[in-house]
């Protein structure tokens, strides 16, 4: 039975910058820039703090030389879900515990225990 994978990935670049003692967004931009990449400080700003869906493979590398890091160090994928390709998922609504009747709120009715000790 063959598998389908949904993969995600971690970035790094925080962590990295940290333990080469860069704390800041801005001190990434000259880096950048004597290797030839010309980002904004918002662009940059991004690409630190938040997780990139693309990047140019001249960025990417320009990193992993600014870091002295592997691409690995940089990117680390991982596995976040499997599923059999061909699973048995319930097709009507009903299978799954979902109604199509409407709901109808009842009262709840609180009854008081007998003092008759």
């Amino acid at each position: 039975m063959s598998e389908q994978r949904r993969i995600g990935y971690r970035w790094n670049l925080r962590q990295l910058m940290a333990q080469r003692n860069l704390w800041k967004t801005t001190e990434l931009i000259p880096l950048l820039k004597s290797r030839g990449i010309n980002l904004s400080n918002a662009q940059v700003h991004r690409l630190v703090t938040a997780t990139p869906e693309r990047i140019p493979a001249r960025t990417f590398a320009a990193l992993c030389d600014i870091l002295d890091c592997t691409p690995n160090d940089l990117f680390e994928p991982f596995v976040e879900m499997r599923a059999a390709k061909t699973a048995d998922a319930p097709r009507r609504p009903e299978n799954f515990g979902v109604t199509t009747e409407p709901r109808i709120a009842r009262r709840i009715r609180v009854i008081a225990p007998d003092d008759d000790s």
